[in-house]
């Protein structure tokens, strides 16, 4: 059985940083493309970072230049370092790997994990 468990949440100030962390069980990291997502309340999902299984990144424009995805084999985890954080970024981040070879979406069979509150105060 497949499980991510996402930790490094909190309130934060504006201007501050979080890292957040994804341990997964039943997966390993590097063998699966997988990502970060958010979603404030009355919003949907909205996906923030991916990291395929050769290692190449891609960020959202809305956090580019501010978070920033990586991976740890050796420790079987998943991360995002968030810096220069902004009260807009305030919601439940959530980690994801996907299934049958592609990327995680909230449209298509994803393993995801329960999420880690993040709230931005101005």
């Amino acid at each position: 059985q497949v499980q991510l468990v996402e930790s490094g949440g909190g309130s934060v100030q504006a201007g501050g940083s979080l890292k957040l962390s994804c341990v997964p069980s039943g997966i390993t990291v590097g063998n699966y493309c997988m990502g970060w997502f958010r979603q404030a309340p009355g919003k949907e999902r909205e996906g923030l970072a991916s990291i395929t299984r050769y290692g190449g990144t891609s960020h959202a424009d809305s956090v580019k230049g501010r978070f920033t995805i990586s991976q740890d084999s050796a420790k079987n985890t998943l991360y995002l370092q968030m810096n220069s954080l902004k009260p807009e970024d305030t919601a439940m981040y959530y980690c994801a790997a996907g299934r049958g070879g592609f990327c995680p979406s909230p449209s298509r069979s994803s393993y995801w994990g329960q999420g880690t509150q993040v709230t931005v105060s101005s």
